[in-house]
């Protein structure tokens, strides 16, 4: 039942960083691409390890046969003993020093040979005793920085992304589902609302023999701690960390539990507030007239019963849906099929894992229609960046490859160009003029001043050639915050110049956040929503995206790569 993903992506995640600390560079970058294909991985290792062996792992995008040897020690005795011999060597909490930004395998391998900093706690009080900015390289403002990154890692919490936890989530519930004394089963919770971090996981289920599903329930393999089992509730911690709450509930209730345990609070407040006024009594059993049950089955009976329409569960936030609800108002959600174009997709010219040829073939099998090859460009060394010759190199692959796939999907040449701290662009005009789609981004000054970050990516938009603004506010989930920025002189400028913005499909950026999606609609502004694909398995991070954009209110219309290619072409600035 327990994946043996997680362990795999945690050993190799922190082989990589113990080669880089000893510059083992090749290794290190290799593991890396491995480990992007694998968290996008939606089977099990060891499923796919018993059944084809080793080949069937190499079988895996970026998997040569040094990791699928790797991998396969991992699955047959649970660890790696070349990582054990590192972890005996360097003695250090990589997985945790990793989540703060600006501490990288450089950092951890200086503070470790000058100051034997092993973990966070080690190198908060070395930083608030000045030991750091006295190493070579560093100075008062990056050990300023490392402490600003540990309290934001501190109030990040241990919230698990939805796109990394969601495999294992649905692996729960089709187990659940194939138990014979299981009659119904639904996830709720915040997983439902597609929120984008989940804190822990409740699961409904309908059942005749409700003490043997939850016998079933608490002995799953992955599970690590039982905090309480009874004849129709139970809770259990599993090994990743993640709480998962099981609740047995009669069939003529389930809807109305489904509702009440789906939230989000603030939505439930506002829904009993409307049943008390209409004369009614709404809770997780059902809706009443007194004493009298008037229904609960389904969802749908209860907002019709109190004069709405049924809410979907990503809008269930408090944020005017029932008033919308209640005028026959809401929006027609663009649907998660109604994508058919990828407008960010990285390959092996940069930092990605498979060729051009590699990820048309994987966006042909996911039904796209068109993707835009874009590249990071030539100040992003840690990335290989390309320059204007090898932009102007990759052009003809594609051109070739047009041809070869023509009828079937379109490519499209493009690229992720950096902006400078000065909002200039490091590819030039010359050659940005001659791509189909130019996506820009910064990757780099995340600190400077609200002005001067607003200026910069301001001055981007306004050049002609820049069709999006990529991954707009920088963040990356639980590890680095958002860049500030004035949102509100962004969204006028990206509405008077046309430029797209995109709302990022990777589980650790999702960016654009639904607040400020919502907030963008009302500037009329238009959105691509991207994979940011590194592997051919990271399409289907797309989802992710659509979830987002659910979240944000946005309907079809809003979303300019849910049109053919001709009409999107004729959309885009």
């Amino acid at each position: 039942m327990e994946s043996s993903n997680e362990k795999v992506i945690k050993i190799l995640k922190e082989l990589s960083i113990f080669y880089q600390i000893e510059n083992i560079e090749f290794k290190s970058r290799a593991i890396e691409k491995a480990v992007h294909s694998l968290e996008a991985l939606d089977k099990n290792l060891e499923d796919i390890y018993r059944q084809e062996g080793e080949d069937g792992l190499k079988n895996i995008p970026g998997i040569g046969e040094g990791i699928a040897r790797r991998i396969k020690e991992i699955i047959e005795t649970g660890t790696l003993k070349e990582y054990e011999n590192y972890k005996k060597k360097i003695p250090i909490d990589v997985e945790n020093l990793t989540k703060l930004e600006g501490v990288g395998p450089k950092t951890i391998a200086l503070v470790w040979k000058k100051l034997k900093v092993k973990n966070i706690q080690d190198l908060e009080e070395a930083a608030k005793n000045h030991k750091l900015c006295v190493l070579e390289g560093f100075g008062e403002k990056k050990e300023q920085k490392i402490l600003k990154s540990i309290e934001f890692y501190k109030l990040s919490g241990q919230r698990f992304l939805l796109g990394f936890i969601e495999p294992i989530v649905l692996e729960i519930k089709d187990y659940l589902a194939s138990l014979k004394e299981v009659k119904k089963i639904e996830v709720a919770g915040s997983f439902r609302r597609r929120k984008e971090t989940i804190g822990d996981v409740d699961i409904l289920v309908v059942s005749k023999n409700p003490e043997k599903v939850m016998d079933w329930f608490v002995k799953m393999k992955n599970v690590e701690y039982i905090y309480a089992k009874g004849p129709t509730k139970s809770a259990v911690k599993l090994k990743n960390g993640l709480d998962v709450d099981l609740r047995v509930v009669d069939e003529k209730s389930f809807g109305a539990a489904l509702m009440y345990f789906t939230g989000s609070k603030e939505h439930n407040i506002e829904l009993r507030q409307l049943a008390l006024k209409k004369g009614y009594k709404l809770n997780e059993y059902g809706l009443f007239k007194g004493e009298k049950f008037i229904c609960g089955k389904t969802e749908e009976e209860v907002y019709e019963k109190l004069d709405l329409e049924w809410i979907p569960p990503e809008l269930r936030e408090a944020r005017g849906e029932i008033e919308a609800a209640q005028k026959g108002k809401l929006p027609k959600l663009v649907d998660y099929d109604d994508l058919k174009g990828d407008l960010q997709v990285q390959t092996n010219w940069t930092d990605g894992t498979n060729s051009i040829e590699e990820m048309v073939k994987a966006a042909i099998d996911c039904g796209l229609k068109y993707i835009a090859i874009t590249d990071h460009t030539k100040t992003l060394a840690m990335a290989g960046g390309l320059d204007e010759k090898e932009i102007k190199e990759q052009i003809k692959e594609i051109e070739k490859l047009n041809k070869k796939y023509e009828g079937k999907i379109k490519i499209l040449t493009g690229a992720e160009v950096n902006i400078l701290p000065d909002g200039s662009l490091d590819i030039s005009d010359e050659v940005l003029k001659i791509l189909d789609f130019v996506g820009a981004s910064v990757h780099s000054h995340f600190n400077l001043d609200r002005y001067s970050q607003t200026k910069r990516i301001i001055k981007a938009m306004q050049n002609p050639n820049v069709d999006c603004i990529f991954h707009l506010t920088t963040r990356i989930i639980n590890r680095r915050k958002e860049i500030d920025v004035d949102l509100d002189e962004i969204f006028k400028v990206a509405s008077k110049t046309n430029t797209l913005l995109e709302i990022n499909a990777y589980p650790d950026r999702l960016d654009l956040k639904d607040t400020y999606i919502l907030e963008a609609k009302k500037y009329g502004i238009k959105f691509v929503i991207d994979s940011d694909a590194h592997s051919t398995l990271h399409f289907k991070f797309l989802k992710y995206g659509l979830a987002q954009a659910r979240r944000g209110w946005c309907q079809k219309s809003d979303i300019l790569n849910t049109l053919d290619l001709k009409d999107f072409m004729k959309r885009k600035k």
